[in-house]
């Protein structure tokens, strides 16, 4: 009879735990969910304010060439032709994963497929090395070494596009690498045993079947890799020559969605037309950080299918 209620006793103190532990489970997603969905309220309040308060033309927010917000069109409408810094961040941010994604594919080919243990423990630490260096100091050795490059050997002022991708070139190559590696380790061992059995090189087999296997996941690192870049303010802001103008080549000045807004914020009244532009702006980069995470869930789905 003790043991019984004892028994008892234990079922309902496990069963009180482990109510607790829900209750505390809970809590923690949906004080997550919160802060998300007032983070995106938020901005999106103050982003739409430029077209409900201030009258802003959507169609010139995103085809118009002209930053001014402070001041009023012919129409009478502020001039946020937001079109400059838009380029600027698609074009630093696409010539940057189009630099970066064989850099990154041979170097984690090599650290799963030929290299030694030793060989990629050293590639490992200077991976690591190249995430923990601030945003700030690749902006510096931008400033002083690959400007000063590019003006020698590509000419023009150095500041530009160009300038910016080489910089983001570097900083997201640990995270595209990274993926890459472990989307390679996740390909099933027994599709390389069998191309490898049926004669198959292993260059064939790397090209033919592990490259093929692994590409939903080295699609997934290089959007990473592309969110990570679009996002990065600091660096670019360095090289890039900050003028917001359309560029006419890789070479001329031009300015991202976050450098216009890293410069502008603090020179802003809340409220005003001019604050409100750059808060246009923040969710712009807020809804293409959406679309960079839905893509990578189709892509994880297709893949899986």
């Amino acid at each position: 009879m003790d043991k019984i209620k004892e028994k008892i006793q234990n079922n309902s103190r496990e069963t009180r735990q482990e109510l607790r532990g829900r209750i505390l489970t809970y809590c923690a997603i949906g004080l997550i969910l919160i802060v998300v969905i007032s983070i995106f309220l938020f901005v999106a309040l103050k982003g739409i304010a430029t077209f409900t308060q201030d009258k802003a033309s959507l169609k010139t927010f995103f085809t118009g060439t002209n930053w001014n917000p402070g001041i009023l069109g012919s129409d009478g409408k502020p001039l946020v032709g937001a079109l400059p810094m838009i380029a600027g961040s698609f074009g630093v941010t696409i010539l940057a994963a189009i630099i970066a994604t064989p850099f990154a594919i041979g170097t984690a080919l090599y650290m799963t497929e030929i290299a030694g243990k030793k060989g990629r423990n050293v590639l490992q630490s200077v991976i690591e090395l190249l995430v923990g260096i601030p945003s700030v100091v690749y902006g510096f050795i931008g400033l002083t070494v690959v400007v000063p490059f590019v003006r020698d050997h590509f000419g023009g002022s150095g500041y530009g596009i160009l300038a910016g991708s080489f910089i983001l070139f570097v900083m997201i190559l640990p995270t595209v690498t990274s993926m890459t590696v472990d989307a390679l380790k996740a390909v099933p061992k027994h599709y390389k045993s069998a191309s490898l059995a049926l004669g198959a090189t292993q260059w064939q087999t790397i090209y033919k079947v592990l490259l093929k296997a692994a590409i939903p996941g080295i699609l997934t690192a290089i959007i990473f890799g592309m969110a990570r870049a679009f996002g990065e303010a600091l660096a670019v802001q360095m090289v890039i020559g900050n003028a917001s103008l359309l560029p006419t080549s890789l070479l001329t000045p031009a300015s991202t969605l976050t450098s216009v807004l890293t410069m502008g914020i603090g020179n802003t009244v809340m409220g005003t037309t001019a604050n409100n532009a750059l808060w246009s702006l923040a969710l712009i980069l807020l809804l293409m950080s959406l679309i960079f995470n839905i893509l990578v869930r189709w892509i994880v789905k297709k893949g899986r299918m």
